[in-house]
């Protein structure tokens, strides 16, 4: 009898073990494949930065070192291979696009362009995709780095090389600005 019982135990635990690893592998596929919405996001983001730059360079020839920084950024953000290198290279990019849009704001000529509108229109329909998949890979990592962290999964995750992944956050100097009171003019 205290054999069966040794036994049930022993099959409950490995039957735990299996559902705790099992978990965490959806967890983590899960977290991947939130990535992979943004990749998409990010794709469309990059195709339209050449056209938008070439639109805007007919206007602001003189904005150099603006445009150079864009095309940079981007060039980073596509070559970039990790989670982890493309969450910062886009970090990247959504600076300089901002500091394009801060040139912008010097030629109301430009603002009224066809070309650029719909390019501008198109972008801001994938930075709110961006914003939503971003949210969406935030909950996934999340879930992943509770299961990671939490007891018993945090033993079985040792043992299997899961760990605590980064979120998806706004890079340090653009923090400083999103803290500060928008400037409102008349």
């Amino acid at each position: 009898m205290t054999g069966f019982i040794i036994i049930g135990v022993v099959v409950l635990l490995v039957i735990g073990f299996i559902s705790i690893y099992n978990n965490l592998v959806r967890l983590r596929n899960n977290r991947e494949n939130a990535f992979a919405n943004i990749d998409v996001q990010l794709k469309q983001r990059y195709d339209l930065v050449p056209q938008l730059v070439s639109t805007v360079k007919g206007y602001a020839s003189h904005e150099k070192e603006v445009f150079m920084r864009v095309t940079e950024a981007r060039s980073a953000a596509v070559n970039a291979q990790s989670i982890d290198d493309k969450i910062k290279a886009d970090n990247l990019l959504t600076s300089a696009l901002q500091g394009l849009k801060v040139t912008l704001e010097a030629y109301p000529e430009l603002k009224a362009n066809q070309n650029f509108l719909q390019l501008q229109t198109e972008i801001s329909d994938i930075e709110n995709k961006l914003a939503a998949a971003r949210r969406f890979f935030n909950s996934a990592t999340r879930e992943l780095n509770n299961g990671v962290q939490t007891f018993p999964g945090n033993i079985i995750a040792g043992m299997f090389g899961f760990h605590k992944e980064t979120m998806y956050e706004i890079a340090e100097q653009d923090r400083a600005s999103m803290d500060k009171a928008p400037e409102i003019k008349f």
